[in-house]
């Protein structure tokens, strides 16, 4: 990035052109997704988590690895089973004999030690091991042995699940899944996209990312997310949107009442806001608009919903009740 400037307008064109260069690269590597990329960058620029849902061969892995790349941060994978334990996450005490005859232990890092974790198919671990990321992810810390260590800044996970395969899988409990900022729902490419993926990476040579960024740049442009200003409008229809979702209030909207057995808390608002901010600042714009809340609603409430045993038997979707949630409001007239 250019030298920083104290003009928050000049901050925000300056990062909107360091943005585009990271997305021209995020290119290089990964063919079309051009929404999943940016909602995964939406994603970090909030300072969020974020879970991905998509069937296996859509790039996952490959978005993480250009990502880290990009954004010029460490990166780790961990691949869930059933028998991962919380240890092979945060790490352990090993006891070390030195030249001497002594004994000490020393802690050796685990792979959550870095700044941009891929969590694969992370709803088949156990529930146990599935809490040990929770701290992480909420705290940026983790205690092993009865001691507080601080993880690298920033610090994010993108997990990964197969929507499709469900056998041996844990499901993820209500409050992590709330830790996630979005739900990123990967679909398969285009015909002509899919052509391009096939030429691209069955070649002699591939394409490679170039960073853009580094640790420190990523958290300046964090901060600036934060200092966009919302207008007043944007933060009636988020609360409007996040309100109308809860069944069991007054404000509820007869979709929610009918169809969920509970709705989004406040840090879906948190989330919708942040996120839109980020998107804004993505596009180079001073400001989110309702168009930004339109097209972030299902990737920041579909994970922060549930659908009645009565509603989902007759085919209805979590989708649909957002699509219904938004038809009538400032919001549908938006997108």
């Amino acid at each position: 990035m250019t030298e920083p400037t104290s003009d928050p307008i000049e901050q925000i064109e300056q990062a909107g052109q360091a943005l585009v260069r990271v997305k021209e690269q995020i290119g290089r590597r990964i063919v079309g997704q051009d929404e999943v990329v940016e909602l995964a960058l939406t994603a970090i620029l909030s300072g969020g988590h974020a879970l991905v849902v998509g069937v296996p061969g859509l790039a996952k892995t490959r978005l993480v690895d250009t990502l880290g790349t990009v954004l010029g941060l460490d990166t780790n994978r961990i691949q869930f089973t059933p028998d991962l334990m919380p240890a092979d996450i945060l790490g352990s005490e090993v006891l070390e004999e030195g030249p001497d005859g002594s004994r000490a232990f020393r802690f050796i890092d685990g792979p959550v030690f870095t700044q941009l974790l891929m969590a694969d198919e992370i709803n088949r671990a156990s529930p146990r091991t599935q809490s040990a990321l929770l701290q992480a992810m909420q705290e940026g810390e983790v205690t092993v042995a009865g001691q507080h260590r601080t993880l690298a800044r920033p610090f994010h996970v993108l997990a990964t699940q197969n929507p499709i395969e469900q056998e041996g899988t844990y499901p993820l409990p209500e409050a992590q899944l709330d830790r996630f900022l979005l739900q990123i729902d990967i679909d398969y490419p285009s015909r002509d996209e899919e052509r391009d993926i096939v030429l691209s990476t069955t070649g002699v040579e591939e394409d490679e990312a170039e960073p853009v960024l580094d640790a420190q740049g990523l958290i300046a442009l964090q901060r600036l997310v934060r200092q966009v200003p919302v207008g007043e409008s944007v933060v009636e229809a988020i609360l409007n949107l996040v309100r109308s979702a809860r069944p069991d209030t007054p404000e509820g909207s007869e979709a929610a009442r009918s169809r969920l057995a509970w709705g989004p808390g406040p840090r879906a608002a948190q989330a919708l806001t942040l996120a839109s901010r980020a998107r804004a600042l993505l596009s180079g714009r001073l400001a989110p608009s309702l168009a930004d809340v339109s097209a972030l609603a299902r990737p920041a409430l579909t994970h922060r919903m549930a659908l009645t045993f009565a509603a989902r038997a007759e085919g209805a979707t979590i989708a649909g009740v957002i699509d219904d949630l938004l038809k009538g409001s400032a919001l549908e007239e938006a997108a």
